[in-house]
């Protein structure tokens, strides 16, 4: 009856407040998919597991896990890959229509890296505008709006490096080997453009936030269609972030593990919209629902 009550707790938030649950894209890490997972991932896609199929397995996983603890979102959103964590917990599709999906996605992807090798360079402590005005109009592009302190920038291998020189802030390049999120990747989206045609999507159970644009998704094609676009579009997460604070949300919750959205929520300065992981909040679990046993005298 302790846990119950907790739980009880948690589904009701701290007050009438909006809960989301946010999903990271690449930056989540790779793990290995848990045992439980295995046999659909296989009958799916073999023995070969691709890493973008084991970090949607991860969300998928997280997102069974925490409706179990009946704790429940009024709205999702995800970060790139996350975006299909988001489709997946808010029941558009079913888990092997998403690990099928994620699987044609990392071919796609992996084709553009041989077709057109390229990369991704992530710019710290620089303002996104700067970004842009230093890049140009030629050649690499601001791939990812993180924060108001963090874009991404993409580009073709050999000019990536000196786009980004003239970029001031800190550089971290990330480890992929395609340009995603630009104009670079266009062969591939239109590939998945045509796999997602042929899946079958279910009108979403709560609103799925668009990483294009920040835009309310509450069916089922327009789910779909946000998701045909996103593999050459820019992730603006800061749209993003922007509609979660116009509907109220004061609580996320991070599904599919790294914690990396929720640290970048730090660069919004908002104190209405507070973040967790989903690492932290099953932690805290056990001893919250010790503090709710009563106490003993002299304690």
């Amino acid at each position: 009856m302790v846990r119950e009550a907790y739980l009880s707790r948690v589904s009701k938030g701290f007050g009438e407040e909006m809960r989301a649950f946010v999903f990271p894209g690449q930056g989540g890490g790779v793990v290995e998919p848990a045992a439980d997972f295995l046999p659909a991932i296989r009958r799916v896609v073999g023995d070969r597991i691709p890493d973008q199929v084991k970090m949607f397995a991860r969300a998928a996983r997280d997102a069974d896990e925490i409706r179990t603890l009946e704790v429940r979102p009024d709205v999702v959103a995800g970060h790139s890959l996350g975006e299909y964590g988001a489709a997946y917990a808010a029941g558009c599709f079913d888990l092997e229509t998403g690990l099928w999906l994620v699987a044609q996605r990392d071919r796609f992807l992996a084709q553009a890296a041989e077709e057109c090798p390229g990369g991704m360079v992530a710019i710290l402590k620089a303002d996104p505008a700067e970004v842009e005005k230093a890049l140009g109009k030629a050649g690499p592009v601001v791939a990812n709006y993180n924060s108001p302190r963090q874009t991404v920038v993409s580009g073709l291998r050999g000019a990536l490096g000196d786009a980004v020189s003239r970029v001031r802030g800190r550089k971290i390049p990330l480890n992929v080997s395609f340009a995603a999120h630009s104009p670079y990747v266009a062969a591939a989206g239109e590939k998945m453009r045509e796999v997602l045609d042929t899946a079958e999507f279910s009108v979403p159970q709560v609103p799925i936030v668009s990483a294009a644009d920040g835009a309310i998704l509450t069916t089922a094609e327009s789910v779909r269609e946000a998701l045909k676009g996103q593999m050459v579009a820019p992730v603006r997460w800061v749209k993003v972030v922007e509609t979660l604070a116009k509907m109220r949300v004061e609580e996320w919750i991070e599904l599919g593990g790294g914690g990396v959205l929720t640290r970048m929520l730090k660069d919004f300065e908002l104190p209405s919209l507070k973040g967790i992981t989903f690492e932290d909040l099953r932690a805290r679990l056990p001893q919250q629902a010790q503090n709710l046993l009563p106490r003993k005298e002299g304690e």
